[in-house]
């Protein structure tokens, strides 16, 4: 059984040459290979089903043959084209079926895609264009940024039907978060955004977003913690144990006195660099000292004792 081109080209056999040009340029812009980086070979098999149902349904010689004798009987050769007097039948003057090249097709109705594959118009005819950008937040706690995570986001989208109308669709996409990416990172799906008559679907764009910590903050690479410490600890020292973003626990002794407004840094313990992989930046532990809010007099007392036998 030979290739139904009505039914490819999703048109009835009363179609007139103005809905087969319609049909064509809707279906021919959704399947370009161009248009479809992820399943190119399929878009690319159906592109030039459609260039082919065509080429045949708008050439009126063409689509005659091809209704009396279908696929088989237009390529085979065997049957000539009719004229006013004769019928069809009889061989020896046979119809050579040249199918016309699919991009030169899509070219006389687009004029090709701006620094595509297509070929180029020189300066003739239209360009495909793309609908509008869709973008959305991806909100991202720092412990996703840090360990890298994978979430399944669902979307809703406008797409256009076999007839041209637009529908509602839903879908479920699978985005890999990688460790060390920043606020505004972009994550792109192409042709995923919505679709509109008379341009190619437009791209669906994530942008992570980072939720405040109650711990942390962040500073590029570099992670910051607020620690707050008594006069007695800064002066006499403390164990501090803080837990990762990664559920590890570190254990730092200060030895040394704490002033106000004091820094400590430790290496490689901040956010992981997305593009230095095994390389971290650093956390920096910043101390707020809280003195006591009243001393008695023998608590004076006893501080200058201590502290001028310090100072001698």
């Amino acid at each position: 059984m030979g290739v139904d081109y009505y039914n490819i080209l999703k048109v009835s056999k009363n179609a007139t040459e103005e809905d087969v040009k319609k049909s064509y340029k809707r279906l021919a812009m959704k399947w370009h290979p161009d248009k479809n980086a992820v399943n190119t070979k399929e878009a690319e098999a159906k592109f030039k089903q459609i260039s082919e149902a065509y080429d045949v349904l708008s050439d009126p010689q063409k689509r005659q043959i091809y209704d009396v004798y279908g696929e088989e009987g237009l390529k085979s050769g065997l049957y000539p084209p009719p004229s006013p007097k004769e019928s069809y039948g009889g061989g020896g003057r046979g119809f050579k079926f040249s199918p016309r090249d699919a991009e030169d097709i899509f070219e006389e109705f687009f004029g090709g895609f701006d620094g595509g594959k297509g070929k180029s118009s020189g300066g003739g005819g239209g360009r495909v264009k793309k609908a509008a950008v869709m973008e959305t937040k991806l909100p991202c706690s720092l412990e996703e940024l840090y360990k890298g995570s994978r979430r399944k986001m669902k979307i809703s989208r406008i797409v256009l039907d076999d007839s041209g109308k637009p529908i509602t669709v839903e879908e479920v996409l699978a985005i890999h978060i990688k460790p060390g990416w920043k606020k505004g990172t972009k994550i792109t799906f192409p042709e995923k955004g919505n679709h509109e008559a008379g341009s190619a679907p437009g791209d669906l764009i994530f942008v992570v977003d980072e939720k405040a910590h109650p711990i942390f903050r962040r500073d590029g690479n570099d992670l910051i913690i607020t620690q707050k410490i008594s006069l007695l600890d800064a002066l006499t020292g403390k164990t501090l144990n803080i837990t990762t973003l990664d559920g590890r626990d570190l254990s730092l002794t200060l030895s040394n006195i704490i002033k106000p407004g004091h820094e400590m840094v430790i290496e490689n313990e901040g956010m992981p660099i997305s593009k230095e992989p095994g390389k971290n930046g650093n956390l920096r532990i910043k101390f707020d000292v809280k003195f006591p809010s009243r001393l008695t007099a023998d608590q004076k007392s006893d501080l200058r004792r201590v502290l001028s036998r310090r100072a001698n």
